[in-house]
């Protein structure tokens, strides 16, 4: 029922899935040879069905939940095969850290995707690897930090954002409203202003389509359609999805064109407004040096795509988690707000802040913790082979770092499934790091911009947090609030409004 129900999804008719039904006996009986054998030193794991590996095992809406059941019974490195692909599933704290820290090279080579080869084609920041990614990524962390990242000048650009988004609840005037977008604007200002050196007005009609179109296709590239055209490429033309995507990201790419000829067009060597100047100029002297290198049109086009996408969705995901939370549980608002009010006051919260103000960054961190935006990580491979934890994995190998496993490690956490701010607290209310806190990743693949939502999640939600008392919609109570999240690349909370009364 499970396969049927995906491909029904995916607008398949029932006559196809009948042959395709055929045509996979055909396959079975006739070239399909699928050892059971099992290597002692192989990572444990269920038997895989020919061609269809483990996937009658697997909720495809929640893989990350059937892989963490799985690793009750297997283990903390063990094998699934989603469909006829091999991938080696790390489970719990110390193996994430023990593979992604100890050993970065051998698991630090980014697996591929289908739907993002597609995309991508190797190139930019997140979905290459090689001499072209180690150079993409030294470009964009470098000229991250030169545009603001970590910087004064980075918190007085978010701070101003944060009057933009204050002015935007407040037309609702305390009604019930959907955060998705003024969220997801804001926060892609910010990215904005560092990769094209400006930012946007909310109403731009360009600007609007980009937010929305990057938000929509990562929700649904992780899809159970996109998810068997990944493991099945051949079924592409029937995957309406997957015409939407590249439809979008086509459109993005034009769009972004545009944005690049008009920063060409006022291009000043000597003032480079933003990371997109930055490449320019360096592509631009590279050329007249006669130097072929990975700083080219097509490199520039999807590192602003990657970092666009990243920047964007996963902080202001957080964000939408922390308000939707703080409705949930109005006491723990209460005691932000106190603290706020009393380390305070009336003035503008600043980065500075941070030190004095523990529980809620402590609220903060744990909203990370539950939420856990990216359960499964970006997929890894294995760059060499490698025998770890006594288990034999083979060059080019997939590899999940299971991140839901690490933020959820019942040895790790009082209260893993709980939303349970005193995590990160000590006895005297002091704020606390937890070295099982992972939510950017670890290793050579950690995320870029790690330094920059933190910076965005303080800010924003503690000015939101000053100029606003969060509350339900009208007839909802506070245990009606869902926490399910929506499926999607990443784990956005289920489609809800909330109600922002001014206390300002």
């Amino acid at each position: 029922m499970v396969i049927l129900d995906l491909f029904l999804q995916s607008s398949i008719s029932v006559s196809f899935l009948g042959g395709l039904v055929v045509l996979l006996l055909i396959y079975l009986v006739s070239s399909f040879r699928f050892s059971l054998q099992e290597d002692r030193k192989d990572p444990p794991g269920p038997k895989p069905l020919p061609l269809l590996g483990n996937l009658l095992q697997l909720d495809l809406a929640r893989p990350y939940k059937t892989l963490l059941e799985l690793s009750k019974k297997y283990g903390s490195v063990f094998t699934v095969y989603f469909g006829p692909k091999q991938v080696v599933v790390l489970a719990g704290y110390k193996t994430v850290k023990e593979a992604l820290v100890n050993h970065a090279e051998e698991f630090g080579d980014r697996d591929s995707v289908q739907i993002m080869d597609d995309s991508s084609q190797g190139h930019g920041v997140l979905w290459s690897n090689g001499d072209s990614w180690k150079e993409m990524r030294r470009f964009a962390l470098a000229n991250l930090r030169d545009f603001g990242m970590g910087k004064k000048v980075c918190e007085d650009k978010i701070i101003e954002e944060c009057d933009y988004l204050i002015e935007v609840f407040k037309e609702f005037k305390g009604e019930a409203f959907d955060t998705t977008q003024p969220m997801n604007r804001a926060v892609s200002n910010i990215i904005c202003s560092i990769v094209y050196g400006s930012r946007f007005e909310y109403d731009d009609p360009e600007f609007m389509s980009l937010v929305y179109r990057t938000n929509r296709n990562i929700q649904l590239a992780a899809s159970p359609s996109i998810q068997m055209y990944n493991l099945f490429p051949w079924i592409g033309g029937w995957i309406k999805t997957k015409k939407e995507i590249l439809k979008s990201f086509s459109a993005n790419k034009q769009q972004n064109s545009r944005l690049f000829n008009r920063l060409k067009e006022t291009l000043n060597p000597q003032m480079c407004r933003g990371l997109v100047d930055a490449f320019l100029v360096r592509m631009q002297d590279l050329e007249k040096s006669g130097i072929n290198s990975h700083f080219h049109i097509d490199n520039l086009m999807l590192t602003v795509l990657n970092l666009f996408a990243a920047g964007t969705d996963t902080t202001a995901t957080t964000l939408r988690w922390a308000l939707l939370l703080m409705v949930k549980y109005p006491k723990i608002q209460d005691q932000v707000q106190e603290e706020l009010s009393r380390v305070i006051g009336s003035r503008q919260v600043r980065l500075e802040d941070r030190k004095n103000l523990s529980f809620i960054d402590a609220v903060i961190h744990e909203t990370q913790r539950l939420a856990s935006i990216v359960p499964m990580s970006l997929p890894h491979k294995t760059s060499k082979d490698i025998t770890f934890q006594g288990h034999f994995i083979k060059k080019g190998t997939a590899v999940c770092p299971l991140l839901a496993s690490v933020l959820y490690d019942e040895s790790e956490w009082e209260k893993p499934h709980s939303f349970y701010p005193a995590h990160f607290l000590d006895k005297d209310g002091k704020f606390v790091k937890r070295d099982a806190f992972m939510p950017f990743s670890a290793g050579r693949r950690v995320c870029l911009g790690e330094s920059l939502a933190r910076m965005e999640l303080f800010i924003f939600f503690t000015t939101l947090m000053q100029h606003f008392r969060f509350t339900p919609p009208p007839g909802v109570s506070e245990d009606e609030m869902d926490l399910s999240p929506r499926v999607g690349f990443t784990l956005n909370p289920s489609s809800h409004k909330l109600c922002a009364v001014s206390c300002m």
